[in-house]
């Protein structure tokens, strides 16, 4: 099943400007969690099925005003950006790498397993992922540690929700994920060159709390499509509040521990990368100011879409709690 909620940290249809993007979305998003996942027919197949509501989606320009009071103005990316630019190192290094490279990567059959300090551990299939769990439609920013953002309509379900069907123990104080491992198919992991100089699998991980946390969802689609093998099909990370490269794609392990998991980005190079990756404009990268960002819109690369970048991405209303006497320059 698939629900729309509005939530006070959520962006709405009405507060950004949308590309023309297809007819009949409003169609698309009411009966997706009503339909197999085989009936998707792909890792990018527009999931259509019969409707009454003709709904085209086209939204009007809006001021979204922030938690911290600056006003920017919100628009989606249009899709071929969000498909086309993208950082998933198994798949290449560059931008343009893993849309290319990724196109023959197979999603079924599939298997993602949850355990650890649990008292029911299970696993999903393909299937699953699509059925166990009410679907939802999330408008968030995404903010990459190097300095660029967009704005994606995501189709996904809480990460709460699967953490408590786990049933967690009082040992269960950190959620640690691991992305396929599958050098055939992934050729970022089986060339060292290719790959960034990652050491495969990739991992991640969040507090438990963080975990828990309403914006956290594990996302099996974005703009009414499911996941395209470059954005991390079939389940993906989304955490708004923080960079990019927390939001683990590919995901075929969630494990609940009890001591904070080593996170891949954070053990290549943990002057630059800290564990929380928590979007912090006060804390510079080594090599490049975080006080600004590069919002991918409609323009071409060079566009001049500079904005300011809010702390924790805008969600600071919501998240901030989470680390209140947290020094968050020590902890980034």
């Amino acid at each position: 099943m698939l629900i729309k909620t509005k939530r006070s940290y959520e962006l709405t249809e009405n507060q950004v400007t949308d590309e023309t993007i297809y007819q009949g979305r409003r169609k698309v998003l009411k009966q997706l969690g009503f339909i197999s996942a085989s009936a998707l027919l792909g890792s990018n197949t527009l999931a259509t099925t019969a409707s009454a509501d003709e709904t085209v989606f086209k939204t009007k320009a809006l001021q979204f005003s922030s938690s911290n009071s600056s006003t920017i103005s919100e628009q989606f990316t249009p899709e071929h950006k969000v498909i086309s630019h993208n950082n998933f190192y198994e798949f290449g290094a560059k931008k343009d790498q893993p849309q290319k490279l990724a196109q023959n990567f197979k999603v079924e059959p599939w298997q993602l397993k949850v355990s650890g300090e649990v008292n029911k551990p299970f696993t999903l299939d393909y299937e699953q992922l699509f059925s166990s769990f009410t679907i939802e439609e999330r408008i968030y920013r995404l903010r990459c540690v190097e300095a660029w953002s967009m704005v994606i309509p995501w189709l996904g379900f809480r990460l709460a929700d699967l953490i408590k069907k786990a049933e967690p123990n009082s040992k269960a104080k950190y959620v640690a994920f691991k992305t396929l491992y599958d050098p055939e198919q992934m050729p970022g992991q089986a060339n060292r060159y290719l790959g960034g100089g990652i050491k495969y699998p990739y991992v991640e991980g969040l507090r438990i709390d963080e975990a828990m946390h309403d914006l956290s969802i594990l996302s099996v689609g974005l703009y009414g499509k499911t996941l395209p093998p470059q954005n991390g099909a079939p389940i993906r990370l989304v955490t708004p509040w923080k960079y990019g490269f927390k939001s683990i794609k590919s995901i075929v392990e969630i494990k609940l521990v009890e001591r904070k998991p080593k996170t891949t980005w954070n053990k290549l190079a943990p002057n630059e990368y800290g564990f929380y990756a928590n979007v912090n404009p006060e804390v510079d990268h080594p090599r490049w100011s975080q006080g600004s960002e590069r919002r991918l819109t409609s323009g071409g690369l060079f566009a001049r879409n500079r904005i300011k970048t809010q702390m924790f991405n805008g969600y600071g209303e919501d998240v901030a709690s989470l680390y209140q006497g947290m020094n968050l320059r020590k902890h980034y």
